[in-house]
């Protein structure tokens, strides 16, 4: 029996459909299978010469979506539908979100809060160690760092959320394919330190222009908040900060010097209403909301969530008790590595388990 999988393979190796045709099929037949099997004039005129293409020697497609799945298979990538209950939540709510992901590292890290910090490649001193250490902040408070593994601030982006926590890499070629290819140590850092290397393209996908501002809505969508640190006025960064606008997370902007050209797309986008921020501690406080919408879907989504916990969260439950208690007061009750506790924290916070105010954490049940 064909699996949704080995038909979302074949269905992408069909001449003519990419990654946005292939979730326009998936979004209009409700799946993969029945997007090959549907009639062809069902389809979308764009589509029906790639369909009749499988009518015709369906076999071909099929042996390519075996080749396609056996090496993903080989390179340990994860193959991951929008049907799957592994699928990240929030990515699911956006419009055109990649009905298929491919993954190569933890899946688990895209179940963490996520902020994305993005910029351009051509920064400022002073620009990367913002976004190093903006990075290395939130990394430290629980939340995981989504950038594009690009030069320049998405990759001081990346470096700070590993010296704090996990980081998560979403890519314009196949997640087996490094560009720049000065970044495959940091690549192959995010990987063995428990993060993600995400894409919507098969693997051995190389790089291409339109992909790049293709998967900035993957950046966003899987973000609670988008944090940009230096931006020309014409650059992906803004491209990336509009598409979270329209997917309704919260934008963040470094202000810069007047005199930096890299500084006035910020500018713009806080003239736009993007929020002004000089610490990591001002992305947090504005987070409450977006947290809360999380902890509903989150909500929804599981079955039986406050019946049932993991020794880890029971164990910083215990600990917690029911009077109020810091960072530090709990990690020396738990002896948690901080960056575990904090993405513990996180994660019992969007469960409803417990909050945070003042630096002081509370439990609720």
């Amino acid at each position: 029996m064909t699996t949704e999988s080995e038909c979302a393979l074949t269905l992408q190796a069909l001449p003519g459909i990419g990654a946005i045709a292939l979730g326009k099929l998936q979004h209009q037949f409700g799946s993969f299978a029945k997007a090959l099997e549907a009639p062809i004039n069902s389809v979308a005129p764009a589509y029906r010469k790639s369909l009749r293409a499988f009518r015709a020697k369906p076999d071909v497609f099929k042996k390519l979506a075996r080749e396609t799945h056996d090496n993903c298979l080989r390179g340990d990538i994860n193959i991951v539908l929008i049907s799957c209950r592994d699928y990240p939540p929030l990515l699911r709510e956006i419009d055109a979100a990649p009905a298929l992901l491919f993954i190569k590292g933890d899946i688990q890290a895209l179940n963490l809060p996520q902020i994305a910090i993005v910029g351009s490649r051509h920064h400022s001193r002073s620009g990367q160690q913002n976004a190093q250490a903006f990075a290395r902040h939130l990394a430290n408070s629980g939340f995981a760092i989504t950038s594009g593994l690009a030069l320049g601030i998405d990759g001081a982006a990346h470096q700070g959320a590993l010296e704090g926590g996990k980081t998560v890499a979403v890519l314009g070629t196949g997640v087996d394919v490094v560009y720049p290819r000065r970044h495959q140590m940091l690549y192959d850092d995010i990987i063995a330190r428990g993060g993600a290397i995400v894409s919507e393209f098969p693997p051995g996908t190389p790089a291409r222009a339109g992909n790049f501002p293709q998967r900035n809505r993957i950046i966003s969508g899987l973000s609670l908040g988008v944090l940009v640190v230096e931006a020309a006025l014409k650059s992906g960064s803004l491209i990336t900060a509009r598409l979270a606008m329209e997917q309704g997370r919260e934008v963040f902007a470094l202000p810069g010097s007047i005199h930096n050209p890299s500084a006035k797309g910020c500018h713009q986008l806080i003239r736009q209403g993007a929020a002004l921020v000089e610490t990591a501690d001002d992305i947090i406080s504005e987070l409450g909301g977006m947290l809360a919408y999380q902890a509903a879907g989150l909500k929804q989504q599981a079955t039986d969530c406050t019946d049932t916990l993991d020794a880890t969260s029971s164990r910083v439950l215990d600990a917690l008790g029911f009077d109020p208690a810091d960072l530090d007061t709990l990690m020396a009750r738990t002896q948690i590595p901080p960056a575990t506790l904090s993405a513990q924290l996180v994660q019992l916070e969007l469960e409803g388990w417990v909050e945070q105010r003042a630096g002081l954490y509370n439990r609720l049940q």
